[in-house]
């Protein structure tokens, strides 16, 4: 037994304690029959009709694993034999924790700065560029003006703050309304350079942080001219300076004559507006009422209006905030058009109740729509009955043609009332609003012949809609195969060219294994044997980390897991028919394995005579999850990279960090 990945020996006595309370130094069958009856009507209180067994099946399976058919075993015996189940540790979460974050400690500070540089090098470097161009924009317009003594002679310092803060808000007002398009998001996708600078993931969590810095500066901007510029420029004593700064034909002003102008009174507005529409957006307000916070973003149209006429009008300096405003605005103005013309296009759809968390809403999209599918895309979902104005993104978890369905979680007001709305004892018809599909990072999956995904949660879902793709096109091409041969005359279709070896490792990772429920038709229908011919391989693991208190309930959920029958091949706890561990993934164990089966995979092709070209072999792993964790994932993909290049197997592994929302 090795010492912390099964249970240990207190935990082994604390459940032979459990069971021989009146400490006789014997278990009764009995009492473990009753105990396993109690621990599956706990985890499982509620069973499809396929998890469901007999009490006769699962009491045999009982007497198999215990090795006796006598009506009592000794202490000794039986903790013998709790031994050889190699159950899993009571605290495998702690375990894990403890060997990443001894692997981490042990990893020399140069693979350290690689694995975060995989990580979030792009989210970095797109950082660091644009906050130089702010730097860089900034420092000129403050250079400018402190080489100009008679701007500050005639409006002192408030200018020189007020137009170095300018200089800051050109770009970032450029990225701030340019991160809210997720069309040209989309359209960069397709392009791999593209993507490998920006981190379009994170386009909600920069544009949060961005709007920050805009309202930061915007709101310096305009303390410096209302505090500084206007009131000092404004004074009798600096009349005959101001004349000498400003052009010919421009005559000093009033303070109040200053706010008046176009420039004055369209900057204050448009600030007010972008302070409204900030409080709007705070998560409090967001929580308690989403349609309020998508509300106060209609304010952006104003704001973005008030802008391009504040920097229209010279009053300092060649005005130049429209050309920097003229391009994100139109393509968010188009994407808005597009957007408010869908809203009236309602679709018919299905909404059905998978499991007490998650619903399902299946869509046949119409022939007339254009409809341009890749799989792990999503889409921009509005209900009408629920509300007129509220778009929430969903990621694609299966389309087959126009055949399209959503998985929504429970998570907010509006969820809670979709949840509602689904019937208990059958799919409901409603309609539906669709924008999209748009670009996902794995849209990537189809340059590699091996891939890895490893991931956590419902945040999985864009690969169950790569699964459902690969099975797609596998049926596809089987049919295609099984159609008549094509004349001499006739030209063969480019599809009936013999497909190559597709492998995909699928690691799937939730709290609680009712989080596997809404999954187990798909993950079954592509784990069935014969599912699939032999050049698609899918291998899919789940992993449940969610820690039972009592040791009793977790043992018996670990022999009810392995209880499995040919009438019922699924397990009766997850309804999949892959076994299911229990405690996080050992990433190290995982791709050493999977390193190890790459290279005897090539080593059969060659012992039955097939030529084997010695060229990169690119194994892709999409990793979801926890970022500590994927700076090792990250670091493990490196170092097979290299021992590929150093035993000549050119096999090379490209770690991908994701984010699903």
């Amino acid at each position: 037994m090795v010492p912390g990945l099964y249970l240990s020996e207190d935990e082994i006595n604390e459940f032979v304690s459990e069971l021989d309370k009146n400490d006789t130094g014997y278990i009764q069958y009995g009492d473990l029959e009753a105990k396993l009856d109690e621990a599956h009507e706990e985890l499982v209180p509620d069973p499809k009709e396929y998890q469901t067994r007999e009490e006769e099946q699962r009491h045999a399976f009982l007497r198999s694993v215990m090795g006796t058919k006598e009506a009592r075993i000794s202490r000794t015996d039986f903790s013998n034999t709790v031994k050889r189940w190699n159950v899993p540790s009571l605290n495998p979460q702690a375990q894990a924790k403890a060997h990443h974050e001894d692997y981490m400690k042990f990893m020399p500070w140069g693979r350290r700065f690689r694995a975060y540089w995989s990580v979030r090098g792009r989210e970095v470097l797109f950082v660091a560029l644009v906050v130089a161009m702010q730097v860089a924009f900034g420092t000129w317009q403050l250079v400018g003006y402190l080489t100009i003594p008679q701007y500050k002679h005639a409006f002192g310092w408030g200018l020189i703050v007020s137009k170095t803060c300018a200089g800051v808000l050109y770009p970032t007002l450029f990225f701030l309304v340019l991160s809210m398009s997720r069309y040209l998001a989309a359209m960069a996708r397709k392009h791999n350079f593209a993507s490998t600078i920006v981190n379009w993931d994170k386009a909600h969590s920069f544009h949060v942080k961005i709007a920050i810095v805009a309202l930061g500066f915007g709101t310096l901007h305009g303390i410096g001219h209302l505090a500084g510029t206007f009131l000092y420029g404004s004074g009798p004593a600096q009349k005959t300076a101001v004349e000498e700064a400003l052009e010919p034909g421009k005559d000093p002003r009033s303070y109040l004559g200053y706010i008046t102008s176009l420039p004055g009174w369209t900057g204050i507005v448009a600030l007010g507006l972008f302070w409204t529409l900030a409080l709007l957006g705070m998560p409090a307000v967001r929580r308690r009422s989403y349609e309020l916070f998508q509300l106060g973003h209609l304010l952006m149209y104003p704001i973005i209006g008030l802008l391009m006429a504040h920097g229209a009008s010279k009053l300092f300096q060649y005005p130049m905030l429209g050309f920097w405003l003229a391009f994100p605005a139109f393509l968010v103005l188009f994407e808005r058009t597009v957007r408010f013309c869908y809203s009236f296009h309602f679709i018919p759809a299905s909404l059905e109740t998978l499991d007490a968390d998650t619903v399902a809403i299946t869509v046949s999209v119409p022939t007339s729509r254009y409809w341009e599918y890749y799989a792990g895309q999503y889409i921009l979902l509005k209900i009408p009955q629920l509300s007129r104005f509220q778009w929430h993104p969903f990621t694609i978890s299966t389309c087959i043609g126009k055949e399209m369905q959503v998985h929504i979680k429970k998570d907010g007001d509006w969820t809670a009332k979709l949840h509602g709305m689904a019937r208990q004892d059958g799919p409901r018809q409603i309609n539906v609003c669709i924008d999209g599909p748009f670009g996902a990072p794995a849209q990537r999956f189809y340059e590699f012949d091996q891939s890895m995904i490893i991931g956590s949660g419902i945040g999985i879902t864009p690969f169950s809609g790569i699964l459902t793709d690969l099975q797609a096109r596998e049926e596809r091409q089987i049919s295609i195969e099984n159609s008549p041969a094509p004349s001499l005359n006739e030209k063969p279709s480019k599809s009936r060219k013999t497909c190559r070896y597709r492998r995909v490792d699928f690691h799937w990772i939730v709290k609680e294994r009712n989080h596997l429920l809404w999954f187990s038709d798909l993950l079954n229908k592509v784990s069935r044997p014969g599912a699939h011919s032999q050049r698609l391989d899918i291998r899919v693991s789940t992993y449940v980390t969610y820690k039972r208190k009592e040791v009793s309930t977790h043992i018996y959920r670990y022999l009810l897991e392995l209880h499995r029958t040919d009438e019922h091949p699924e397990s009766p706890l997850t309804g999949l028919l892959n076994a299911t561990q229990f405690g996080r993934p050992d990433l190290g164990k995982i791709m050493d394995e999977h390193y190890e089966s790459i290279l005897q995979y090539y080593q059969e092709m060659r012992d039955k005579g097939t030529e084997v070209k010695k060229s990169r072999r690119k194994v892709g792993v999409f990793f979801c999850g926890a970022q500590n964790i994927g700076f090792e994932l990250a670091d493990r993909c490196q170092v097979l990279t290299l021992r590929g290049r150093e035993d000549k197997s050119f096999v090379e592994y490209h770690f991908m960090m994701e984010v699903f929302g």
